[in-house]
């Protein structure tokens, strides 16, 4: 009995193995099926008839990695939140430049059973873009663009008679991530045409900030034809970081030099930022490189080169500590005449953070003359100025654009760049003294004009502004204060004014020092869609301010509080967008 019922047992043992070892073959049959239905879903090949490859976003999801090979060979990768259901908006790829050939797209870790490759669409129209550059929170005359995130203007620079600004972006996320050099050209500095990115990661990183140079000589050697290069010096944000080049003859068409990187790595942090200029008494190529010492040094390394590529280290400028942010990143380095005078030429060394300071430079070493002096006084409204290099002696001018940090939500893009800004050097009690204020060629987006001449405001007084009703503004004013006076203005809801007592300019409540300038003060105020940029004391104080005005304010109003103002001269110029043809 005890055997027969023990034999009863081990079958039934037996019995329960058997369907274990079913079912475990079963689920691993099942885990064949959805690793062959993952893998056949892993990738996705076109043969490029149309102009883009329209990708789904969705914000926030998780990032998937997409490798793009034409014809088979490995083109860039990138991290791309893509949607798997309805996207939030529609990023594109250019893939125009391969007509005719295979693109192939290969994701690694794409959810089973996703819909997102499946989604992706050839076509010759950005999906989504009807109505481009006509968004809610566009800017209107600050450039940003398409598509995608964008930071740090790079390479600005004057080439085949246009003006180019390469910048930082992602195209296919809104916020920062898988960093290309974007690329759009002006021949104004108002109305700019994006044509694509001309730089995308590679084996040695994603492609962070850097300058742009015309090299008239060739001393490096990659000219063609007898037209001179337009040399791109990047940082290469791999590990390591590293300055590498990229050249066209032709201002669209770039190749990377084959011998990069330009310069090996200097310590154990970060090489990053390249601004290089010639500096023409020495007649040598000088490169101004960011690099973070042990203990959080930051230092600018000026290196000398005779040819773009091969590079020597001249000296090195130490900043402060990281917390206190001078010679922290991204620096730019010209040279500027005191009040126009060209027998008095300083040299202007500038931080990501638009702290600046005055000095001489002799090509090899920059000596500081002042301690660092404040740049903007919008807090962290702007970041990482740049200016553009080879402009036309004739013309004379420096001119900077900074990265405006004005986020877009809900929009298809994200951030945007300041307007063009002239900076010079005037003299003050202090000492020379940097100035910033609208580039003349803005004048061209003026449709209609309110101009009150000159007026006298006393506390209490209707606004003269009443009838003026615009979305797109600027304003100029110029008056002289009473000892006690303050003056009020609301730009379509932004309160912008002058504490005469105290000397300040408070806008959206940011103060800031504006001393009178022979006891009057001049006032411009620039209004778009995505912020205010607001100038005073001729120059010596910039307020960029990213804020989005109320859609349903159109007014303008003018105040004053204390004693009565007298204006020498009031202007409200309506504005059109600068994305309409010139």
């Amino acid at each position: 009995m005890i055997r027969a019922r023990f034999k009863m047992i081990l079958m039934l043992m037996a019995g329960c193995l058997l369907s274990v070892l079913h079912a475990t073959a079963e689920i691993a049959g099942q885990s064949e099926q959805v690793a062959a239905v993952s893998l056949a879903n892993t990738q996705r090949v076109f043969k490029i008839e149309k102009r883009y490859l329209n990708l789904p976003i969705k914000n926030g999801a998780s990032k998937i990695k997409i490798t793009t090979l034409v014809d088979g060979r490995l083109e860039v990768k990138n991290d791309i939140q893509i949607a798997d259901g309805p996207p939030d908006w529609w990023a594109f790829m250019d893939v125009s430049a391969w007509h005719g050939k295979t693109v192939t797209l290969q994701v690694t870790n794409l959810p089973v059973g996703s819909t997102a490759l499946s989604s992706i669409e050839q076509s010759d129209a950005i999906k989504g873009g009807e109505n481009l550059y006509r968004e809610a929170l566009r800017g209107q005359f600050h450039f940003s663009s398409r598509r995608g995130w964008n930071n740090d203007p790079n390479g600005l620079v004057f080439f085949n008679g246009e003006y180019h600004l390469f910048y930082q972006h992602n195209p296919y996320g809104w916020s920062h991530g898988n960093m290309h050099w974007g690329h759009a050209v002006s021949r104004d500095l108002v109305h700019w045409e994006e044509i694509g990115d001309a730089i995308a990661p590679d084996h040695l990183g994603t492609i962070s900030s850097g300058s742009a140079v015309v090299d008239w000589k060739n001393t490096s050697g990659l000219g063609k034809d007898g037209k001179p290069p337009l040399v791109l010096i990047y940082t290469a944000a791999g590990k390591p970081t590293t300055p590498c080049i990229t050249s066209s003859t032709d201002g669209r068409h770039f190749t990377k030099f084959s011998g990069n990187p330009i310069v090996k790595r200097i310590g154990a942090g970060r090489n990053s930022d390249p601004k290089v200029l010639w500096h023409e008494p020495t007649k040598r190529w000088v490169m101004l490189l960011y690099i973070d010492l042990p203990g959080r040094q930051h230092t600018i390394h000026f290196l000398t080169s005779p040819n773009l590529i091969d590079w020597t280290l001249a000296s090195i400028t130490k900043g402060e500590v990281a917390q206190k942010h001078f010679l922290f990143e991204c620096p730019d380095f010209f040279e500027l005449p005191v009040d126009g005078d060209l027998s008095k030429m300083k040299w202007v060394l500038t931080a990501a953070n638009h702290e600046y300071a005055i000095g001489t430079f002799d090509g090899a070493k920059f000596t500081a003359e002042t301690d660092k002096l404040p740049g903007n006084r919008g807090n962290k409204g702007l970041y990482a100025a740049q200016t553009f290099s080879d402009i036309p002696a004739s013309d004379g001018r420096r001119i900077q654009i900074g990265w405006f940090k004005s986020a877009t939500a809900g929009m298809p893009f994200n951030q945007s760049m300041t307007i063009p800004l002239e900076v010079k050097l005037i003299m003050t009690a202090e000492g020379p003294r940097q100035t910033w204020t609208p580039v003349k060629e803005l004048e061209s987006l003026r449709t209609k004009s309110h101009r009150l001449g000159s007026l006298t405001l006393q506390p209490g007084q209707t606004n003269p502004l009443d009838k003026v009703r615009a979305e797109l503004i600027e304003l100029r004013a110029e008056f002289e204060s009473g000892a006690t006076s303050v003056v009020h203005f609301k730009v379509r809801g932004v309160a912008v004014s002058y504490d005469a007592a105290k000397q300040e300019l408070i806008v959206n409540g940011r103060r800031a020092p504006a001393p009178l300038r022979n006891g009057k003060q001049r006032l411009t105020i620039f209004c778009d869609r995505n912020g205010l940029e607001v100038f005073a004391s001729d120059g010596l104080t910039y307020v960029p301010m990213p804020v989005i005005p109320d859609a349903n304010v159109l007014s303008v109003e003018v105040g004053v509080a204390g004693t009565l103002v007298k204006f020498n001269s009031l202007d409200v110029h309506e504005l059109k967008s600068a994305w309409s043809q010139p």
